[in-house]
């Protein structure tokens, strides 16, 4: 637990005060007491006392006086909240190599059927967009809260030739802000790495380069997220690795899924063939660069599973929230209590 205003964290001292008083006043009521003669003649007239359950109401009396003292102090805590996730992007391989059937009917039927089982169980209010990528990547369904409109455009998936993956997440970056301006074309897509590379300074001495956000801590953007799905190796188009970082700087984590068998399987076409295999350690750095996760998935059941796994990270973040009213509630109740409790046992507020 930390505090927006520690320093009136001083005021908790009023409560042992307040003990040291109780204390006080219940050892100079007894000297008070012990005045009387025939103490035991009067003790016999009184009955029994209260014993005990005198102290309880002042002691929730101060226990309450000691929440409402942590409460003006703004106490904050972290604790599992639903996110406030408006938006997610699908960005999918449409490359041949999904052609293979080592996940069963094959790579790209049983990803279009995880993606509509996860697009079926996001919530009203988030916006579903779709990017596909093969030799090259395009928006095919821009952020929509329609999700009849985003089925439609899994469904009119067609293969290419190539795997650009550095691609699919930079225009994935690109439907989420708008306004960025990326290079498909370059190793390092980023614009500063950019200027670099051409001798300029990002400066406006430098001419007009293209203007950057203040990077911020990766996967700190919790508005958006990208769910990058490939069953193999990046083959053209920019690094995925300069990529990532780009959507590191902005706070986009990139969840990444590979498709596909540890062994791959061998492609057949017109006098030609070839193995496809999955490039786990790149999309293990890609996640781990953006704060998100990478999940292999070797079957169609591991698949959807993967996907029901990230609908329930994708509602669900840590967050640090203030707990001020939490705790104030709880005082209140505390001295509720303490009042009725009085009242049933002794017929009075004290």
């Amino acid at each position: 637990m930390s505090f927006l205003w520690p320093d009136l964290l001083w005021l908790l001292l009023a409560v042992p005060v307040l003990v040291v008083s109780y204390v006080w006043l219940l050892g100079r009521r007894k000297k008070s007491v012990v005045r009387y003669s025939g103490l035991a003649m009067v003790r016999e007239a009184m009955g029994k006392g209260p014993g005990w359950r005198r102290h309880v109401p002042p002691v929730l009396m101060l226990l309450a006086l000691g929440t409402l003292l942590l409460a003006v102090a703004r106490p904050t805590t972290t604790v599992m909240l639903p996110s406030q996730q408006r938006q997610v992007i699908l960005a999918m391989d449409v490359s041949g190599s999904m052609r293979a059937e080592d996940v069963e009917p094959n790579r790209m039927a049983a990803a279009q059927a995880a993606a509509r089982q996860f697009i079926a169980e996001q919530p009203p209010s988030t916006r579903i967009g779709v990017v596909t990528f093969a030799g090259t990547a395009a928006l095919v369904q821009p952020p929509t809260f329609s999700k009849e409109d985003v089925l439609a455009a899994i469904d009119r998936f067609n293969f290419q030739r190539a795997t650009a993956v550095g691609s699919g997440i930079l225009v994935a970056l690109q439907a989420i802000f708008p306004d960025l301006e990326v290079d498909l074309g370059a190793t390092d897509p980023r614009p500063a790495a950019n200027e670099r590379r051409k001798g300029r300074s990002l400066d406006a001495g430098g001419g007009n380069p293209v203007p950057t956000a203040e990077p911020v801590e990766p996967g700190s953007y919790k508005s958006a997220a990208i769910i990058l799905l490939t069953d193999g190796q990046t083959t053209t188009g920019p690094d995925p690795i300069a990529a990532a970082r780009m959507a590191a700087e902005r706070g986009v984590r990139v969840f990444t899924v590979g498709v596909g068998t540890d062994n791959g399987e061998l492609l057949f076409g017109d006098g030609w063939s070839m193995r496809v295999s999955l490039d786990e350690e790149a999309l293990r750095s890609i996640a781990s660069l953006t704060g998100g996760e990478y999940f292999y998935a070797g079957t169609a059941t591991e698949l959807k599973r993967i996907y029901e796994g990230l609908n329930s990270k994708l509602t669900l973040e840590k967050r640090e929230t203030e707990i001020t009213a939490l705790l104030a509630g709880g005082a209140a109740v505390l001295v509720l209590a303490a009042a009725g409790l009085s009242m049933l046992w002794f017929n009075r507020v004290a």
